[in-house]
């Protein structure tokens, strides 16, 4: 499962480098983005079913009034509060793109579908939670959490039911007074880097497993172009170790992928301190011994005795050596019964280099 993912991930990054747009400034800041997730203190009653509409938020303003909010687009429906205890949460917001600056103040927005089952009666008769009209437009929790450029943000609000519930005496009625507290906290980190060569336009990608699960819907990939200094800066990145892959745009050109691993933390920029370095791509040598029989093909570097690979030819006497890197090299080819024989061979990256016709002489 494993294997398949880092496929998936690599046919993915294929085509992130083939859609991007080399000209773009892979240093320009990201905007910020923000995550809500709903939790709740434990209450004593068997369900409290609230029906949300809406996350809204202010940026950049203290005031009172009902003007300068914008919607987070959040997850609308009814939840059973009861169910995000415990560790449990429900998303309400997830990766919203904001502007820089101060996130002022946040509003839960509730409908009037509320309703209540109480804890110890015999049936599960459900109760309609009455909202006074000062709460209807949404609870207000101030903020003031600086959203900085590059980063994401995971806010948490925690509904508490017990303080939340008030039995209204006499009139018997169930009012709904919400009490709602927000906690907020930088949820990723940056990732800034080099290649080299810097005049090989790249992108730079991670591979984010957004659960942690085998499963490859949950996870995507956070890339950027090199500049033309051969800089990177990857926003964004959730706190982990990665594999940074840095790959050519060019997919004919004479280099391959190169890799670096590294450690993110939450709200802090991790510099990867040594270039990461685009390897050539090998090449490979061929050839043809006319005696017509198999013989042992041995591959050194030049003025070595450091052997790089050894194969037999065919019954023809044909070979193809792969995967060899660029370079200068002595090919010995040589047979039972025959005088071996030495030739150079000039390997150059992504390139067959083709022997001339070799023709052994008997012993």
């Amino acid at each position: 499962m494993k294997s398949l993912k880092y496929l998936f991930y690599l046919m993915v990054l294929a085509f992130v480098s083939s859609c991007t747009d080399s000209d773009s400034n892979s240093l320009d800041k990201s905007t910020p983005t923000i995550s809500v997730r709903l939790v709740d203190a434990p209450g004593d009653y068997k369900a409290v079913n609230i029906e949300i509409v809406d996350v809204m938020v202010k940026m950049n303003d203290d005031s009172t009034d009902d003007n300068g909010w914008v919607s987070l687009n959040a997850e609308s429906g009814t939840v059973n509060l009861l169910d995000f205890t415990g560790g449990f949460s429900k998303v309400l917001v997830d990766r919203f793109l904001i502007p820089a600056g101060t996130l002022s103040q946040m509003r839960l927005v509730l409908g009037d579908g509320n309703t209540i089952v109480i804890e110890g009666e015999t049936s599960d008769n459900e109760y309609e939670l009455k909202t006074p009209s000062a709460q209807q437009s949404g609870l207000k929790v101030k903020i003031n959490a600086v959203l900085e450029e590059g980063f994401t943000y995971d806010f948490v609000l925690d509904f508490d039911v017990e303080k939340s519930i008030v039995m209204a005496g006499n009139s018997g009625n169930i009012i709904l007074k919400p009490v709602l507290y927000a906690s907020a906290e930088v949820s990723s980190g940056i990732i800034q880097g080099t290649v080299n060569p810097t005049d090989v336009p790249s992108v730079a990608s991670v591979l984010v497993d957004d659960k942690g699960t085998p499963e490859i819907e949950d996870d995507f990939i956070i890339s950027a172009n090199t500049d033309s200094n051969g800089a990177f800066a990857l926003w964004g990145v959730p706190a982990g170790t990665y594999e940074v892959v840095v790959t050519p745009l060019d997919e004919t050109s004479s280099y391959s992928s190169g890799s670096a691993m590294v450690t993110v933390a939450n709200g802090e920029v991790t510099v990867i301190s040594n270039p990461i370095e685009l390897l050539l791509k090998p090449g490979s040598i061929s050839g043809d011994v006319t005696n017509n029989i198999i013989v042992n093909v041995i591959v050194k570097l030049k003025d070595s005795v450091e052997v790089v690979t050894t194969i037999n030819s065919n019954a023809n006497g044909e070979f193809l050596v792969e995967n060899i890197p660029a370079g200068t090299y002595t090919v010995t080819v040589g047979a039972a019964g025959y005088v071996s024989q030495d030739v150079e061979a000039i390997v150059v990256s992504n390139t067959l280099t083709a022997l001339a016709d070799i023709t052994l002489v008997a012993q």
